[in-house]
C-alpha cells in the first residue's frame, strides 16, 4: 500500500512509524524541513518538505500512484484542500483528514455537503475521540485506560495492583480455576517500564500494570477480584471549557442518569459560550488552580475531577491540588507522553493521550482486512485489534490452542452469533466470528497475516 502522510507531528509521526514498520510504501510531506529529517532518519519512509495543499509537492510525494493520503497538519484548512486536491487532481482512492474546527465539523459530518462539496472519506476529530476517551474514563474511575469492543460487549480496562488484591502473586492458569464463570482475561502486563502479553505461568505483583479484557456484564465483578472499588460518578467538576471539555458536559447532560457537572473555563469569552451551550451545567469563569475557586465548585464533594484544559502542566496541578482538596479521582488530558510517568507520584488516578486516540481512531481505518477497530496501548507499544474472521484466513477452523499466534499475541475476546465468549484454548474459532487480539507491535504484521490481509481495505 503506497501511502501519503500530511503532517509530520506527533500523530503524523506515529502513523508513518506504524505502517513503516509493515512494509507499506510511506512518504511524509511537512513544510517543517525538521520534522521531515527526524522522520526519515528515524523511520524507512521518504519525505518531501514543502506544502501538503500543494499540487507540485503531492506530484513528487507520489499522489498519482498513491492508494491513500492522511491529512494531518495542524491546520483544518489545509487537510480539507490536500483532500481536495488529492481528489481533483490525482484522484487517490482514499482520503482522510483530521478536523478540529467545530464548525467544520458540523458541515462535513452532514452525507450531503461531504457528497457533493467535500471529497473525504473518514473525518477524524481529535476533540471528539478525546471526549468518548473522557466518558470511558468516567464509566471505569478505578480504571487507568479502558475502550470499549464487539459493539460495547467486552472491555478493555488498564488496571493497576495495589496492595490488598486478591489475586496478587497468583498465576494466571490459577485464576480460571478460582473464577471458573468469570468472563475476563489478562492480555497485557507493564512491569518496571516493560509491557508484554503474559504467559499463563505469569503472575501479578504489586505495582504492575495489567491489561484486562472483560465482558461487558461482568465488569464490577472483574473490579472487585483486582481489588478495585465501583462506584458511580455523580458529581463531576471539569476544569477547562473548550471544545474537549464542552462536548464531555453536553454529552454528560444528554445521560439518562443524572449527572452534576461543573465547568471552570479561565477565558471568560470561552467560558461564556459554554455558559450559553450548557442547559443543566453550572460554568465558572476562573483559574482552576485557584484554591477558593475550586472550593466555590464543591470539589470536596465531587466524585471526580476532569482536567482537559489545552496545557499539560495546568492540567496536572489541578489535578493534584483538586486531590488535596478531597476529590478521590482525578483525570486529565497529556499530550507529552515524557509526563506519563510522574502520573503515579502525584496521585493522579488516569490519563487521557489525545496523540494515542487520535492515532488509534486513524488506524482503524487503514487497516487490511475486515478490521473494525484498533487501539493503541502505551505509546505505540502494542495495539488491540478487533476483526471479522474470512473464510480465507489461516486461523478459520482452528481451536485457539492450535493457532500458530506469536509470543507476543493473545486472543482477549470472542464473539459467534452475536453472543461474547471468553477464549479458552478449546474454544474454535470460524469464519464470521468477530475476534478481538492484543498484540505487541512487531507482531502486528504476522496478526493482519493470520486474519488474511489480502482482501483490499477499500
Amino acid at each position: 500500500m503506497k501511502v501519503i502522510i500530511c503532517g509530520a507531528g506527533q500523530v503524523g509521526w506515529q502513523i508513518a512509524r506504524h505502517l513503516s514498520g509493515e512494509r507499506n510504501d510511506v512518504t511524509v510531506v511537512d513544510n517543517n524541513p525538521d520534522l521531515v529529517r527526524r522522520a526519515t532518519d528515524t523511520l524507512d519512509v521518504q519525505g518531501i518538505a514543502g506544502f501538503a495543499s500543494y499540487p507540485d509537492i503531492l506530484d513528487r510525494a507520489g499522489a498519482r500512484d498513491a492508494d491513500m493520503i492522511i491529512a494531518a497538519t495542524h491546520s483544518d484548512e489545509v487537510n480539507m484542500v490536500t483532500c481536495q486536491v488529492a481528489h481533483s487532481i490525482f484522484a487517490i482512492p482514499r482520503k482522510v483528514a483530521r478536523l478540529r474546527s467545530q464548525s467544520y465539523l458540523t458541515a462535513i459530518y452532514s452525507d450531503l455537503y461531504r457528497r457533493d462539496h467535500m471529497p473525504i472519506d473518514v473525518v477524524i476529530s481529535p476533540e471528539r475521540e478525546v471526549a468518548d476517551a473522557a466518558l470511558q474514563r468516567l464509566a471505569a474511575p478505578s480504571a487507568f485506560d479502558t475502550e470499549t469492543f464487539l459493539d460495547g460487549k467486552a472491555h478493555l480496562l488498564g488496571l493497576t495492583i495495589e496492595e490488598g488484591c486478591p489475586v496478587v502473586n497468583t498465576p494466571l492458569r490459577q485464576l480460571t480455576d478460582l473464577f471458573s464463570t468469570l468472563r475476563s482475561i489478562v492480555v497485557g502486563i507493564r512491569r518496571d517500564g516493560t509491557l508484554w502479553a503474559p504467559d499463563p505461568g505469569d503472575q501479578l505483583f504489586v505495582g504492575d500494570d495489567c491489561y484486562v479484557m472483560s465482558h461487558a456484564d461482568d465488569i464490577r465483578r472483574t473490579m472487585e477480584i483486582f481489588g478495585k472499588s465501583v462506584k458511580k460518578q455523580e458529581r463531576v467538576v471539569l476544569i477547562g471549557g473548550g471544545n474537549v471539555g464542552l462536548t464531555v458536559a453536553r454529552q454528560l447532560e444528554a445521560r439518562a442518569e443524572r449527572v452534576r457537572a461543573k465547568v471552570i473555563e479561565k477565558n471568560r469569552g470561552v467560558a461564556e459560550r459554554a455558559a450559553d451551550v450548557l442547559e443543566k451545567t453550572i460554568v465558572l469563569h476562573g483559574d482552576g488552580l485557584d484554591a477558593t475557586l475550586l472550593a466555590e465548585a464543591n470539589i470536596d464533594r465531587a466524585d471526580a475531577v476532569l482536567c482537559v484544559t489545552d496545557d499539560d502542566k495546568t492540567n496536572m496541578l489541578a489535578a493534584v491540588r483538586a486531590k488535596a482538596a478531597g476529590c478521590p479521582m482525578a483525570i486529565v488530558l497529556i499530550n507529552d507522553p515524557t509526563l506519563v510517568p510522574l502520573m503515579g507520584p502525584l496521585g493522579i488516578d488516569a490519563y487521557i493521550n489525545p496523540r494515542a486516540t487520535t492515532v488509534s481512531s486513524i488506524l482503524r481505518h487503514i487497516r487490511h482486512g475486515r478490521v473494525r477497530a484498533v487501539y493503541s496501548i502505551g505509546d505505540a507499544e502494542a495495539e488491540v485489534i478487533e476483526a471479522e474472521v474470512l473464510s480465507t484466513s489461516p486461523i478459520s477452523g482452528q481451536k485457539i490452542r492450535d493457532i500458530d499466534f506469536p509470543e507476543g499475541v493473545l486472543v482477549g475476546a470472542v464473539m459467534k452469533e452475536g453472543k461474547v465468549v471468553k477464549p479458552v484454548g478449546g474454544l474454535r474459532i470460524d469464519e464470521g466470528d468477530m475476534i478481538v487480539i492484543f498484540a505487541m507491535t512487531s507482531d502486528v504484521p504476522e496478526v493482519e497475516r493470520l486474519l488474511q490481509v489480502s482482501i483490499d481495505f477499500f
